[in-house]
C-alpha cells in the first residue's frame, strides 16, 4: 500500500474562484494569490493517485481566519472521505490563533476526522501565545486518540510563501508537547530531524515524531533521503507529496537517486504510514 501522508483539497468554488476568498484571509492570499499555486479538488486528487500509484492519502484543508470557511471547508473534507472511504484520510484543519478553533477541531474529531494538521501559523506572533495554543489543540486530539500533522520549515535560506518565522527551538516545544502521540512534522521537521545526532535528551524527545518528505526537491538535495534515513532509521519518515505542489514521481526518483534500498522506499512509500495509522488491510506491493 502506497501512502501520501501530506494533500490538500479545496471545495470546488475554492478552485474555481480563489480571488473570491483572500479578503480577510492573509494566509490564503499570501500562498494562493499567484495563479501558479494550484489548488485541487478532491477529484483531481484522486486521478492523480490512480495516475501514480498511490493507493490511500491524508487529505486536509486549510487554516482560514474565518469560522466559517473554516467549518465549510472541513466539512468538504470529511464528506470527500466518506464518498471515498478506502482513498481519503481526513484531517481537520483549523487556524489555532483563531476564535473557535478548538470547537472546530472537537467537532470534526467527532465527526470522524482522524486526527489534525495541517496545523500551520504563518505570521510573526508571540511564541507562548502560538505555543498555548497548539497545547490545548493537542491535549484534544490526545483525548481523541487523534494523529498530528503540524507545519514546519528550515530557519535558515531562501524566502518563499509560507515559510513561517518561528526557530526549531518551536518545533521541539511541540515535540514534547506531544509526547506519547503520533505527531508528524512536514517538511523533515525544518531540518530538525538532523539534531537527533546530539547524544542527551533530543533523541528521547524526538523519538515519538515522524517526518514527512514535503517540497523536499523545493528544499533539499536528494542525499537527505539517505541522510536522515541514517541518522533516525529510515522507519519515522513518511512520503508526502504536499500536492497538488508536486507530483510524487518526482519524490521517487529522489529516493531511488539517494540510493535507497528496496525495503527502505518501501517503507517511506506507504509501510511507515500504514503502521503509524493503523492500516493493516493490505500488504505493500499487493
Amino acid at each position: 500500500m502506497r501512502i501520501d501522508v501530506h494533500t490538500h483539497i479545496f471545495p470546488p468554488e475554492v478552485v474555481a474562484r480563489r480571488e473570491g476568498f483572500f479578503d480577510g484571509e492573509p494566509a490564503f492570499r499570501l500562498l494562493y494569490e499567484s495563479p501558479g499555486s494550484r489548488l485541487a479538488t478532491a477529484e483531481t486528487l484522486l486521478e492523480s493517485m490512480d495516475r501514480t500509484g498511490i493507493d490511500r492519502s491524508v487529505a486536509f484543508g486549510f487554516p482560514w481566519e474565518s469560522g466559517e470557511l473554516t467549518r465549510r471547508h472541513n466539512e468538504y473534507v470529511l464528506e470527500s472521505a466518506a464518498r471515498y472511504p478506502s482513498r481519503l484520510i481526513p484531517l481537520a484543519c483549523v487556524a489555532p490563533l483563531a476564535p473557535g478553533s478548538l470547537e472546530e477541531a472537537d467537532r470534526c474529531l467527532r465527526a470522524g476526522a482522524r486526527g489534525l494538521g495541517e496545523l500551520a501559523v504563518y505570521e510573526d506572533r508571540d511564541v507562548q501565545e502560538v505555543l498555548k495554543a497548539h497545547e490545548d489543540l493537542f491535549q484534544l486530539c490526545r483525548s481523541h486518540g487523534g494523529v498530528l500533522l503540524v507545519h514546519a520549515n528550515e530557519p535558515v535560506g531562501h524566502h518563499y510563501p509560507g515559510k513561517a518565522p518561528f526557530g526549531l527551538d518551536f518545533y521541539y516545544s511541540l515535540a514534547r508537547m506531544a509526547s506519547g502521540m503520533a505527531l508528524i512534522l512536514a517538511h523533515w521537521g525544518g531540518g530538525l530531524c538532523l539534531f537527533e545526532l546530539l547524544k542527551k535528551e533530543v533523541p528521547e524527545v524526538l523519538a515519538h515524531v515522524h517526518y514527512d518528505t514535503a517540497a523536499s526537491p523545493y528544499l533539499y538535495q536528494p542525499s537527505i533521503y539517505a541522510t536522515v534515513s541514517k541518522i533516525i532509521g529510515p522507519e519515522r519518515v513518511l512520503f508526502g507529496s504536499d500536492f497538488p505542489l508536486l507530483s510524487p514521481e518526482r519524490y521517487h526518483r529522489e529516493m531511488v537517486q539517494a540510493g535507497l534500498g528496496e525495503m527502505e522506499m518501501k517503507g517511506i512509500l506507504g509501510g511507515n504510514a500504514a503502521r503509524l495509522l493503523g492500516l493493516t488491510d493490505r500488504i505493500i506491493g499487493e
